[in-house]
């Protein structure tokens, strides 16, 4: 009847009419990122606009790989004969597999797609890489940057192409499509706190002996 008070719309409808601010500021920089990311990935495929640049983008893809670096770290572990080399060889190895393991959790929990522009014809994929957050290689590279201007004595050129490498790595995961601005950001916001967690967990003959007596 005309007498008879509307009902209340439901509380989830409410919601919905209504959004919160941090709603619409997290609706709106979601917005952005999924934008300029598309920009960005010029190098996503053979008609891109950087296109004939795809190929390089790949070769920087795989130089920051984790199969290329934890075969080589362990390699080189194994066959070094210095005491102190293989101690920082086997904490590098440690940051990889700690940073392998915290970017793979994530995708897992967060799972986010990947770009609807990327095409999935990466390096070794595994199950868990359809998804973008967080970077992996972003991540990994900003802790190998770290690890090695830290523990390696290098010339001032060579410290600037570490700095260099790691940069155009990341860059390259939204160039080539693989991964929004954001999934970049945070990877390489984790490589900078894997590589401090590494470095307050530091395994020496005194922190960690039975480790070290094996060798």
């Amino acid at each position: 009847s005309g007498s008879s008070a509307a009902a209340p719309l439901p509380e989830e409808d409410c919601m919905k009419l209504n959004p919160s601010f941090l709603g619409i500021a997290l609706s709106s920089l979601l917005a952005i990122d999924l934008w300029a990311s598309k920009r960005l990935g010029v190098c996503a495929g053979e008609d891109s606009a950087w296109g004939s640049a795809r190929p390089l983008m790949k070769v920087i893809e795989v130089s920051g790989h984790a199969i290329p670096w934890l075969l080589g770290t362990f390699c080189g572990f194994c066959q070094s004969d210095s005491s102190a080399a293989r101690e920082v060889l086997l904490n590098l190895l440690f940051a990889l597999l700690l940073d392998l393991l915290l970017v793979t959790a994530l995708k897992g929990l967060v799972k986010r797609r990947r770009p609807t522009h990327n095409k999935m014809d990466m390096f070794f994929t595994i199950s868990v890489d359809q998804y973008s957050f967080p970077s992996g290689h972003a991540s990994r590279a900003t802790l190998v940057c770290r690890f090695v201007l830290r523990h390696l004595v290098l010339a001032v050129p060579l410290r600037v192409l570490v700095v260099l490498w790691a940069l155009i790595v990341s860059l390259s995961r939204v160039m080539l499509g693989r991964h929004n601005m954001t999934d970049v950001l945070f990877g390489l916001l984790l490589g900078y706190t894997t590589y401090s967690v590494v470095e307050y967990c530091w395994l020496s003959p005194l922190s960690a002996p039975a480790l070290f007596a094996l060798w």
